[in-house]
């Protein structure tokens, strides 16, 4: 997790790594089917970052891209099978996540640094 100055801005970060988490994967790349705008939940169970922020990312060809006006990188793919694991970084720090999408949502869990938590997606459209 990146540590930066402010609760708004550890919280910004968090939440962009389990959007980033949510949208790709390790194996392969996925069918069309999860290419599309989605919005990602984040949510912090751990630590102390701020409780939850919401981010759009966009899938295509089964790779992710932010799709909002925070600053971030990602790494990572969907795997045909829907499974995902990503690497996203900023200000010289990374969190990672994995989970998986089915259909028009998916979940799973992330950890950076000192905090951890859940995410869940939702497709918002192509």
């Amino acid at each position: 997790m990146i540590r930066l100055p402010s609760r708004t801005g550890r919280g910004a970060l968090c939440a962009l790594v389990v959007t980033a988490a949510a949208l790709t994967a390790s194996t392969g790349f996925a069918q069309p089917r999860y290419d599309g705008l989605w919005s990602v939940s984040i949510v912090t169970e751990k630590g102390d970052c701020d409780r939850g922020y919401r981010y759009p990312i966009r899938i295509e060809n089964g790779r992710l891209a932010n799709a909002g006006s925070t600053g971030f990188d990602i790494s990572g793919q969907v795997a045909q099978t829907g499974a995902i694991t990503v690497t996203v970084s900023a200000a010289g720090k990374s969190a990672i996540g994995s989970g998986r999408l089915a259909g028009d949502g998916g979940g799973g869990s992330w950890s950076g640094g000192a905090c951890s938590g859940s995410w869940t997606a939702e497709r918002r459209g192509a």
